[in-house]
């Protein structure tokens, strides 16, 4: 397939491996570049040193593009840009942050730079600021989120018309015929996340995997809207969360509930009682753990038979 996003990556398939903190490392990210679509080194929890080496191995891994996501919220971010530079990487997703900060500096060293949004607003700033691309993520994603709770449906079609940037959607996107439905909304790609998470590539721990595939609708809720909004398993530490927010607990007592390390323990370390177990929506429908290349072909298949058979409606 050719569009503006295969182009502007040099990609096969208009699908993007979401670079999620925990999840998503070398072996991920380059079997998914190997499979014709984006691989990406989620940065976010690692250290420096951690990171030159992911990129060191998915280098050795593959032989086509690659990227590093880079949440500018996160400590180290001079450091990872710096390693990022210095090895050589060519594309960049940043999010969590003002897109101004570093897509100048960042383009002025032949790096190709996306940013991620949850709304228009934030769309049209990405625009003024020069980025490559936006990726447009709806609410029901996994992870960190937007405080607007706009679905992808609904940001989309709202984005495109706003902006004239090549756009990849995100959010509650997990199979072919809901790719074809972001195409038609205006998208030239879709970003996936918790699919690939439930992989044996994925560096997510083994519980969480299957804490994933026995997810069931309902079963994910978006928490600590008062500090960075994120979306959870409902397990003991989201209902404690829960609880608090709902006995209307400050911005302090619910740092402090959070502590530090949680989304490691849960999503690394397996811990699936007091563990912070960020997933999509589409979690409810992952029924299975399989490799990334096959994910991958089977929702690029089913995307084109789908616009196909769009074609056979006869008005």
């Amino acid at each position: 397939m050719k569009n503006r996003i295969c182009t502007l990556f040099n990609i096969k398939k208009p699908i993007i491996q979401a670079g999620m903190i925990w999840c998503s490392g070398w072996e991920l990210a380059s079997a998914v570049s190997n499979a014709g679509g984006l691989g990406l080194i989620g940065s976010g929890s690692m250290y420096p040193d951690v990171l030159r080496e992911q990129i060191k191995k998915c280098k050795a891994a593959t032989n086509k593009p690659f990227g590093v996501n880079v949440p500018l919220l996160y400590p180290n971010i001079q450091d990872h840009l710096k390693i990022i530079i210095e090895e050589g990487v060519k594309i960049v997703f940043t999010s969590a942050g003002n897109p101004k900060t570093y897509t100048s500096f960042l383009k002025e060293k032949g790096i190709t730079v996306v940013h991620v949004v949850s709304a228009v607003k934030f769309a049209k700033k990405c625009e003024e600021a020069g980025v490559d691309a936006i990726v447009a993520e709806g609410f029901e994603a996994g992870g960190h989120n937007g405080r607007e709770e706009t679905t992808t449906m609904v940001l989309i079609p709202e984005v495109r018309k706003s902006v004239n940037l090549p756009l990849i959607a995100a959010g509650g996107i997990g199979y072919g015929n809901q790719m074809a439905a972001a195409f038609c909304l205006g998208a030239e790609a879709v970003q996936i996340g918790s699919r690939f998470v439930a992989t044996p590539e994925s560096s997510a721990h083994q519980n969480f995997k299957q804490a994933i595939i026995q997810a069931g609708e309902g079963d994910t809720q978006l928490a600590l809207k008062q500090l960075t909004p994120v979306r959870l398993i409902k397990n003991d530490f989201f209902k404690r969360v829960n609880q608090a927010e709902l006995n209307g607990a400050s911005t302090e007592e619910l740092t402090n509930l959070l502590g530090r390390g949680r989304a490691k323990k849960g999503m690394f370390e397996g811990d699936l009682t007091e563990g912070e177990l960020e997933i999509g929506q589409i979690s409810a429908g992952i029924k299975e753990i399989k490799p990334a290349a096959e994910i991958l072909d089977e929702i690029y298949e089913d995307f084109i038979q789908t616009i196909n058979n769009l074609k056979t409606i006869n008005p």
